[in-house]
């Protein structure tokens, strides 16, 4: 009997390690929550780590799992589309719109800005960055970019500039204060003197709708597109899809860092999360308590709580998440003369195609997808692309400058290869 005991003791333990492993989101919606409404269009968090939640009915605030109701606060909000949320330098929420153009809260008051709005047909705002001298640069769908510095408004067209479209879906801003902004039909950079146009007619990036950009702290544009998710570093674009990643879905809708660097990922797939040294996960819909619609925001708090926002479904949360290591490469077992051919002929059709000019590598073989990892010279792992696609690009621009070992596994065998990136 203690031996039956013991047994089923070490069950619960091995049962709850294994569940520690599931991550569950917690979703909040109109029938367990007082959460305004189903449909999440925006998400921003403030200093606080108070949660802002812009809705198709008004704004929403969520701390400490408590819900408070903003439409109640200001009428203009009452019923309508809050379509994009940013917390500027000083801790002010700029609220974007469908009817009532942009809406500064401080905590306190509300500052509307009526007479603009008419005046630059500000309806339907897109979104709203914010620069490093607190710039106002917002997104007005069908008008334009416009420019607000706290004493004037200018409107920036493309008829007047280099912009790519009036169709504004996203904008962010770069370390070096210029401004980055998603269209319909491409991605534009203003530098301070001049707009720059990036399209897949003069670049690679995967396709010229571009609803998503974050840019992290080192200066990486990456961009949500309809053909991929994209990196850009000053000089090399890299794409990842479905046929050349783990990504679920080539159809990108939101991107966030957290505070640990990992980028989580919408797309028409679910969610993800990338470390950016080939290392994935994905939050399949359906699963672990999340919905199978369509995500349309998503943002991370200082605390690493993950939030994410659904057309129709509301709002889910995931806390204490940790990207699972990958595993290390196991060693090669003892294997028959037989096997041993078949690896030597699969090993011979290996081949690495370096454009170190261009800032990436591909690798050539004879099956579909192999395993790639960079080792050091003393053996570790250093970079692990567990589903690599023959011919990608590997993108090595933020790789150290040394030698690499290159171990490639495929189904038939095992090639190990010498790469020099000095």
């Amino acid at each position: 009997m203690k031996r039956i005991l013991v047994f089923l003791s070490f069950c619960l333990m091995l049962f709850d390690g294994l569940q520690a492993q599931e991550w569950v989101w917690r979703l909040y919606n109109t029938e367990n929550s007082d959460i305004g409404g189903n449909t999440i269009l925006a998400i921003a968090v403030d200093g606080q780590n108070n949660v802002w939640v812009g809705t198709n009915v008004g704004l929403s605030r969520l701390r400490n799992r408590t819900w408070a109701d903003y439409a109640m606060f200001n009428e203009k909000l009452k019923n309508q589309s809050v379509n994009c949320l940013t917390v500027d330098n000083n801790d002010n929420l700029w609220i974007g719109t469908d009817d009532f153009g942009v809406i500064k809260f401080d905590g306190y008051q509300w500052e509307e800005h009526a007479q603009e709005t008419r005046r630059l047909g500000m309806k339907f705002i897109g979104d709203i960055a914010i620069d490093n001298n607190n710039v106002k640069w917002i997104g007005v769908t069908l008008v334009g970019l416009v420019r607000f510095d706290d004493n004037s408004w200018d409107l920036i067209t493309p008829k007047d500039s280099g912009l790519p479209s009036d169709f504004i879906l996203c904008a962010a801003v770069d370390k070096h204060n210029r401004q980055w902004v998603g269209t319909n039909g491409g991605l534009g950079m203003f530098n301070g003197r001049r707009w720059i146009s990036y399209t897949p007619d003069n670049c690679a990036i995967a396709d010229k709708i571009t609803p998503a950009i974050v840019i992290d702290e080192n200066d990486v544009k990456w961009v949500g597109t309809l053909g991929g998710l994209c990196s850009f570093d000053g000089e090399v674009w890299t794409t990842y899809n479905s046929s050349n990643s783990p990504l679920p879905g080539d159809q990108i809708n939101a991107l966030a860092l957290d505070a640990n660097g990992l980028l989580w990922i919408a797309s028409d797939g679910g969610v993800s999360v990338f470390d950016r040294n080939g290392h994935w996960d994905n939050f399949t819909p359906g699963k672990n308590h999340l919905p199978r619609g369509t995500v349309t925001a998503l943002a991370v708090d200082s605390k690493n709580t993950v939030y994410v926002g659904y057309d129709l479904y509301g709002m889910a949360t995931l806390s204490g998440y940790k990207m699972p290591k990958a595993a290390p490469p196991k060693a090669k077992e003892p294997s028959s003369a037989v096997a041993d051919a078949e690896a030597a002929a699969a090993s011979d059709k290996v081949q690495i195609i370096p454009h170190l000019d261009d800032g990436y590598v591909e690798l050539q073989f004879s099956a579909a997808e192999a395993e790639v990892s960079f080792l050091d010279a003393d053996g570790e792992v250093v970079r692990h692309l567990p589903h690599y696609k023959k011919g990608a690009h590997i993108n090595i621009t933020r790789m150290a400058r040394k030698n690499y070992t290159l171990k490639v596994k495929l189904p038939q065998g095992e090639k190990t290869l010498s790469f020099n990136l000095k």
